[in-house]
């Protein structure tokens, strides 16, 4: 099985707080999934979108899957991703994360590669960072068990298993500001992101 081929994004999930659908997000009148993906296929040669809207990704370089295990959140679509993932270990992003950091996939990659774990993860503080992660296939049974019991917190699950963390002052040589791992919760987080960005580009 090739270890590292497969990033998952995923695109489910209410939106409440933004007010609108977040896989139709748009930066620069592009669809903010769209430039995900792009920007993930110079890394990965497999994009999996986990949606309950597979209509909205014809003609996107991607494959669409959903949950197996419905109204279960983000552990409900990894499950779904890793599912249809054809590789050891797949990068788990999510729609409303502008930032794909490639050098810290690539560090995240080289420490996988020295020592297999369930998980690599990154540390914030006290806290983990459930995103911008890899995940192997062999928690496959361990979410499912998980999942049946009632549990639905992927860092409910990740305390039960044998993960690689990467520690927060690591993380920061990579990005300084953390920006690697926002996302775009609300309408004025989009204005204040699309704000920064028009001013980086002055």
């Amino acid at each position: 099985m090739i270890r590292f081929n497969t990033a998952i994004i995923l695109a489910g999930g209410t939106s409440s707080r933004m007010g609108f659908n977040k896989e139709l997000i748009q930066i620069e009148e592009q669809k903010m999934i769209k430039i995900q993906i792009e920007k993930l296929n110079k890394k990965f040669e497999e994009i999996i979108v986990v949606t309950n809207n597979e209509n909205y990704y014809k003609g996107f370089n991607c494959v669409t899957t959903s949950d197996t295990f419905k109204n279960k959140g983000p552990i409900g679509g990894l499950h779904a991703g890793l599912l249809k993932s054809s590789s050891l270990y797949s990068y788990l992003i999510a729609c409303d994360m502008p930032v794909i950091n490639t050098q810290y996939t690539n560090y995240l990659i080289k420490k996988l590669c020295f020592i297999e774990k369930f998980a690599c993860i990154t540390k914030f503080g006290d806290w983990i960072e459930p995103f911008n992660a890899f995940y192997s296939k062999n928690i496959i049974a361990y979410l499912e068990e998980y999942m049946s019991e009632g549990g639905n917190s992927i860092n409910g699950l990740l305390k039960k298993l044998e993960v690689m963390y990467i520690e927060e002052n690591i993380a920061r040589k990579y990005s300084s500001n953390w920006d690697m791992f926002i996302n775009l919760n609300t309408k004025d987080d989009l204005l204040n992101y699309i704000n920064q960005e028009m001013v980086a580009s002055i």
